[in-house]
């Protein structure tokens, strides 16, 4: 196993020409704490934008639940058809340096939610550009080598910070400068920097110096400047650990995101999510749910308020899309919370499923009226608390299924009807070497604004 040990041998960084910016990161507090606290006066954080309240907007608001990875390879072509998007993403990812810095920090898992800003982030310019290459930059996998490239990151002197210009630099710098305070402080946590990643610590550091995630995700947004008309949302705001759980058929319980997708064991490497990386699991999963981050060895299931400005986007978007990916650890995990089923089944907008491609650890098996059912009795909360759960109709839920061309995974059209799903598009695709077939970016986003502009028409008088 390889182990960086840091504490207190470590090497200071705070020298008599790089002084800890307390007076810089203080008045960064202000700025964000001022306009988080008028952002909340208007029912939640900046939950305005794909809403906007224009007579005839320019482009369709969507909103998409997802995971960090799958949907990251079509943003770019999502952006021409708009930006006004709401990004809904998990907050119980525990791979990767996500772990290593819940582990020291605790806090929500924040990779899932980097990942998507920088996809999102700008790259019009050069310094947009050097920016977005600083945060979404990994140290190596090897201890030494990662902690002497992070020490010469924080200090300033790395080749990363060429064409990052003061303001920025001073920003960034602060607050990778402040997570690394943290961690000394916690010198009984001997911190691992193998595999880190910059965007996660800076992300990190200004979570814990806000004591928000919301305040950070506002931070990351303006450092890599994200379209103001597109959100990045956590599925549930809170500055708490918080770890996913799965039941199985056969009644075992699963504890951890990524021992559910991805089991790495003592391994801190990159985790591996390509097509047949790990076994399937012994049995289908049942439900997904949330755990206490106390007590390793007793179960002690928590139930999490949605995020308001999630419930807010739902409420009045023009379409509502569950993305492809994993689906018990990346899509379901959002839709398990309360008042999520009953928000979108009031919904008369699109609600469409974009079908994965090929089979993962989760769905070994499975048909796309399995899906569909999987994501019917998250919504339901079917399993679990009898008095918490609903019993809406798949079609309440889902109106519409994409397919990419050549997909492994059947899709039983007779059973969707049976569900009462009948539109189901055939959409091009590709054969990636490492995850197999996916959605064409190009083709799939133009089948969306297809679906798009022939529901606008079909509301349009005359």
């Amino acid at each position: 196993m390889v182990e960086i040990l840091l504490g207190r041998t470590a090497p200071l960084l705070f020298h008599h020409h790089s002084p800890f910016p307390f007076h810089f990161i203080r008045k960064t507090r202000r700025r964000i704490c001022s306009s988080n606290s008028k952002r909340k006066s208007k029912t939640a954080m900046a939950s305005s934008p794909p809403c906007s309240s224009q007579s005839s907007p320019p482009h369709p608001s969507l909103l998409v639940f997802s995971g960090g990875t799958a949907f990251n390879g079509v943003i770019e072509e999502m952006k021409k058809l708009t930006t006004r998007v709401a990004h809904v993403l998990p907050v119980s990812d525990d791979g990767g340096s996500t772990a290593e810095i819940v582990r020291v920090l605790g806090g929500p898992a924040v990779g899932d939610i980097r990942s998507r800003c920088l996809r999102l982030a700008d790259e019009s310019t050069s310094e947009a550009l050097a920016v977005r290459r600083l945060l979404g930059h990994r140290l190596p996998l090897v201890a030494e080598d990662a902690k002497s490239e992070w020490y010469n990151i924080v200090e300033g002197g790395h080749s990363l910070w060429e064409g990052v210009s003061k303001p920025y630099r001073e920003t960034i710098r602060s607050f990778l400068v402040y997570f690394q305070h943290q961690i000394l402080m916690r010198s009984d946590d001997m911190f691992s920097f193998s595999n880190g990643s910059i965007g996660n610590f800076f992300f990190a550091g200004a979570r814990v110096f806000f004591q928000s995630l919301d305040a950070a995700i506002f931070l990351f947004s303006r450092v890599s400047d994200i379209p103001t008309e597109s959100l990045v949302l956590p599925v549930i705001s809170t500055n708490d650990r918080l770890t996913l759980g799965c039941e199985l058929w056969n009644g075992a319980i699963i504890r951890g995101q990524n021992e559910i997708s991805h089991p790495t064991g003592e391994h801190r490497g990159p985790v591996d999510k390509g097509m047949n990386s790990v076994p399937t699991l012994p049995s289908r999963i049942k439900r997904v749910f949330y755990m206490s981050s106390e007590a390793r060895n007793s179960l002690h299931q928590v139930f999490p308020l949605p995020n308001p400005a999630v419930l807010d986007q739902l409420k009045c978007v023009d379409c509502i899309i569950y993305a492809m990916g994993s689906l018990f650890t990346s899509i379901c995990p959002s839709l398990v919370l309360t008042d999520i089923g009953e928000v979108i089944a009031s919904r008369t907008c699109p609600k469409v499923l974009l079908m994965n491609g090929t089979y993962d650890r989760e769905t070994s098996g499975f048909l796309a009226s399995s899906f569909v059912t999987a994501i019917t009795d998250a919504l339901n909360r079917t399993y679990g608390d009898p008095e918490n759960s609903i019993k809406n109709n798949p079609s309440q839920y889902i109106n519409t299924i994409l397919v990419p061309r050549d997909a492994i995974i059947p899709v039983d059209l007779d059973a969707l009807r049976t569900q009462g799903i009948s539109n189901v598009v055939v959409v091009d695709s590709i054969d990636d070497s490492k995850v197999g077939v996916m959605f064409e970016p190009k083709s799939l986003i133009q089948t969306l604004g297809s679906l798009l502009t022939a529901r606008q028409e079909l509301k349009s008088p005359g």
